[in-house]
């Protein structure tokens, strides 16, 4: 149980005075070094293959799973975080494991136990001292976390055929949706979010950032989906998703893919009349979505996991998912390890730098967000490639993500590590993360069934 007398701090600046060193599972189970899984043979650790890789996920995965659900990383991260619980999730569903997937569904129902008056998913959760379930009020403005809430519901039920989840869960999803709908403060359809208030929780994207939106779209997809189970009208969902589209790629994306409208930005959003008009000025075309757009003011890099959850929730098209994938090749940024979390990062003097970048000596460039690589990232840069029928690279990136997780911070093997720096390639994170097994159980399934489980561009 987590020390509550101390406050939660960002994912890396969790502060805890354990060895290091001792990566024994909280059961005490094997060690990282000689394991069993179970009803196979002991691992050699020196096999960095995709098979003997995923068998070490799935180690991860069981060692991780507690009463609350999915937590984050061993005992670094003991608390249940909604983003890294649903996609390691995302993981184990798309792998077909039944034994596993009840991990996912706990997660669920313990952030439903925290969902705010509002109908606000918490970041994370945990129990307090009086045993109850306690809300994060650290990172309380999370809009990710309702946005994944939703994702998780459509894919746990899409990997049972009991339908008490979702019945049961109708008003707790429609609470989620209302309060994000409440975060459109000017009604523009799209998510006007704060700085720092994604999976980057030490970042400056803000205001129409991409990642919220392009969750947002396939939270509609989702809703619409769930609704069509449960005999609803779901109509409107997949209407709005559609409209979310057309307006992320009007906002945000700059080149001939798409064709500005003008006419309806005039009539409809005369706000985005003038930073539309000055990312074509200015930036002319980009390949890549822009990861914000603010009040006269914009981004200008590649924000991986929302351009990658663009090709993979088929907002993007081919034209624009081809560029996406291309320019990540052409710049390198599945190099060492795939992939860095934005390029290029952010330096000292840019517009969007920030001085609590350099607290615990995060954020600095190819660090942690700011151009750091995450081997949860590459399992979605894998299913981005076998979504876009790039079979050859989705394979050669697999051994690459699977050597990744083998390395070790501490002297060991198959720490599955949270992040590594963007140059040296070395591993600086927490290790057992849960999202970056669950994520090469995704990436491994994709590759060998040749299509991307969950990822259903039409509500069905």
């Amino acid at each position: 149980m987590a020390d509550h007398s101390q406050p939660t701090l960002p994912r890396s600046l969790v502060i805890h005075d354990l060895d290091p060193l001792d990566s024994r599972p909280l059961n005490g189970m094997s060690r990282i070094m000689s394991v069993k899984i179970r009803g196979g043979p002991a691992l050699s650790t020196s096999d960095h293959t995709p098979e003997h890789a995923r068998q070490h996920a799935w180690r991860i995965i069981r060692t991780n799973q507690g009463e609350l659900g999915f937590r984050a990383a061993g005992r670094a991260y003991p608390q249940v975080w909604a983003r890294d619980a649903i996609i390691a999730g995302l993981g184990v569903a798309a792998a077909g494991s039944a034994d596993d997937i009840d991990a996912l569904r706990r997660s669920l129902r313990s952030l439903a136990a925290a969902q705010s008056r509002l109908g606000r998913i918490p970041n994370h959760v945990r129990r307090d001292e009086r045993d109850d379930i306690a809300a994060d009020t650290v990172f309380a403005g999370a809009v990710d976390a309702s946005l994944w809430y939703i994702i998780g519901h459509d894919v746990l039920s899409r990997s049972t055929s009991d339908g008490r989840d979702l019945a049961g869960g109708w008003e707790s999803l429609q609470n989620a949706y209302r309060w994000l709908e409440y975060q459109d403060a000017n009604e523009c359809g799209l998510l006007e979010v704060h700085e720092s208030m994604d999976w980057a929780d030490l970042f400056a994207n803000r205001y129409n950032s991409l990642l919220p939106n392009v969750l947002w779209f396939g939270a509609n997809l989702a809703m619409s989906r769930i609704a069509s189970r449960l005999d609803r009208d779901g109509s409107a969902y997949a209407k709005q998703a559609e409209s979310i589209r057309f307006k992320i790629n009007q906002l945000l994306w700059v080149g001939p893919e798409v064709s500005r409208d003008t006419a309806w930005i005039k009539a409809n959003r005369e706000e985005w009349l003038y930073p539309t008009r000055l990312v074509d000025t200015m930036l002319v075309t980009r390949p890549y979505y822009l990861p914000y757009m603010a009040f006269r003011d914009y981004g200008d890099r590649f924000d991986t996991l929302g351009n990658l959850l663009a090709v993979l929730f088929g907002l993007a098209d081919d034209a624009q998912s081809s560029r996406i994938l291309d320019y990540i090749t052409e710049t390198g940024m599945a190099k060492p390890w795939p992939i860095k979390a934005c390029w290029p990062p952010i330096t000292t003097g840019d517009k969007d730098w920030r001085e609590y970048y350099r607290q615990y000596n995060l954020n600095l460039s190819d660090q942690y967000h700011n151009g750091g690589a995450w081997p949860y990232l590459g399992g979605f840069y894998v299913g981005a490639l076998v979504r876009a029928g790039r079979m050859d690279d989705a394979r050669q990136t697999l051994d690459s993500l699977a050597e990744m997780n083998r390395q070790s911070r501490y002297g060991g093997e198959w720490e599955f590590n949270e992040w590594f720096h963007g140059l040296s390639g070395r591993p600086m994170g927490h290790i057992l993360q849960t999202w970056s097994a669950g994520m090469f159980l995704y990436a491994d399934t994709a590759v060998r069934d040749g299509e991307c489980p969950f990822f259903d561009q039409q509500p069905k």
